[in-house]
């Protein structure tokens, strides 16, 4: 397992992963292109042994000393190997490399996987909107807001 910053060469691979984690919404790859072109964006990537394609990612934006989780999404064939913690963890490690001393996200309200990811490295809620996301279907789902401070 490798990670390594990915560019908008990867615009497809992002736009593709993305595509796979059940948002109501998915990103095209022109979308992912001029997020990852954008300066205060950071992309990490998880590759398997010799693999050319990212089998996860890990997108944030950066504001003075403050970074939000955009989306993390490693494939379903790649989940519960750790992948997660590892790519999250190397992000982390970059993003505090760059200033930043607190990073926020939102998990949809009931993903307990991701929110046991993010509470074992260090996140803690700090907040919940209601109604925050849309569902696949019909209606809307909560989304629980959470912070880590790197320093």
């Amino acid at each position: 397992m490798r990670t390594e910053r990915l560019d908008a060469r990867h615009a497809r691979d992002v736009a593709a992963l993305h595509g796979q984690g059940g948002f109501a919404r998915g990103w095209d790859p022109g979308e992912c292109a001029a997020l990852m072109a954008d300066a205060v964006v950071t992309t990490d990537g998880v590759f398997v042994g010799s693999a050319a394609r990212p089998v996860g990612f890990v997108m944030s934006r950066q504001a003075a000393d403050e970074a939000e989780i955009l989306s993390i999404v490693v494939t379903p064939a790649q989940r519960g190997s750790r992948l997660g913690a590892s790519l999250l963890g190397a992000h982390l490690s970059r993003l505090a490399g760059r200033g930043v001393t607190q990073v926020f996200l939102e998990v949809e309200e009931g993903n307990v996987a991701a929110e046991r990811l993010y509470r074992h490295l260090g996140f803690r809620e700090v907040g919940r909107r209601k109604g925050y996301y849309p569902k696949t279907g019909g209606g809307r789902a909560t989304a629980v807001a959470m912070r880590l401070d790197l320093a």
